[in-house]
This record gives structure tokens, C-alpha cells and sequence, in this order.
């Protein structure tokens, strides 16, 4: 009887192996675009390195009031748009903190914290100390790269 279960069992796990095998060849081929990859800087797994910029209330961010906020912070949405036209800021965007000591973020499409100061350090808030930087590397998806492209094609208004 044991005789039987195992051969009905070996017959079932070659059944199963087959059955898999096909559903295996039914998956859809790759969707990898060599070209694409390229443009986006990814890596073998589609992935690349960037710096996130967390933006956080300063010590000046009291002190300017006014035109000179409104100037600083019209600076600071233009500097923006030129730094993702430039390929540097792949993703931007406000925190909803209530207490206002995390004000945003910049997704920087750089290796280096180095790099990505420099660029941070362009900003008109940054410059006057309504917002300070801290800066922690990371390794995320290449795809990223095409929110900008994408941004524009949802966007009705700009700020």
C-alpha cells in the first residue's frame, strides 16, 4: 500500500513540476527598454542612487515676513523647476506637519551628499535660513526619473 502512495505522490510531484513549468513559460517577456534604462541612469536592477533633501523650518524662518518671504519663496519655486529641467531634482514636494518643523522634500538625482548640498544650497530658502537641509543617501527606483515629464502632463496650475 506505502508502495502505491509513493508512486501516486512522484506521478502528482511531476504533475505539478509540469503544470508550473507551463505557467512559467506563459509569462509575459521582459519589458526591459535598454534605451530608457540609459536615460534614467539605471543600474542592472533599474535601480540608482540619489539623496533625499529633508527640508526643515530654520532659524531665520520667523524673521523674513512680508514681500521678502513671498520673493524668497517664489525664488525658491523657480529654483525648482530649473533644477528638474536640469535632470538634478527628480522629486519635490511639502510635508503636512502641523508643528512646521518638516517642510519638505527634495528627491536630489545626484551619488553624493556633497552633490546634492550644493544643489540644496542654491535655494533662495535655504541661502536666507527660513529652511535648513538634512541629508541621507539612497538607493531607489531609476523610474523616478520620469516624474518630472510626467508632473507636467497632470499638472493644470502652477505655483
Amino acid at each position: 500500500m506505502k508502495f502505491y502512495v509513493l508512486i501516486a505522490l512522484l506521478f502528482l510531484s511531476q504533475a505539478i513540476a509540469a503544470q508550473t513549468a507551463s505557467e512559467t513559460a506563459k509569462v509575459a517577456p521582459s519589458k526591459f527598454d535598454a534605451a530608457l534604462a540609459k536615460k534614467v541612469g539605471a543600474d542592472e536592477h533599474g535601480m540608482r542612487a540619489y539623496v533625499l533633501a529633508i527640508l526643515k523650518t530654520g532659524p531665520n524662518d520667523a524673521k523674513v515676513t512680508g514681500d521678502a518671504r513671498k520673493e524668497i519663496f517664489k525664488g525658491h519655486f523657480a529654483n525648482m523647476n530649473r533644477l528638474a529641467a536640469e535632470g538634478k531634482l527628480a522629486v519635490a514636494g511639502p510635508f503636512n506637519d502641523p508643528a512646521k518643523v518638516y517642510r519638505g522634500l527634495f528627491i536630489f538625482a545626484v551619488a553624493t551628499v556633497e552633490e546634492a548640498k550644493a544643489l540644496a544650497d542654491t535655494d533662495p530658502t535655504v541661502k536666507s535660513g527660513v529652511l535648513v537641509v538634512e541629508y541621507v543617501p539612497w538607493y531607489g527606483s531609476a523610474s523616478l526619473m520620469l516624474s518630472n515629464e510626467f508632473h507636467e502632463k497632470v499638472q493644470a496650475k502652477s505655483f
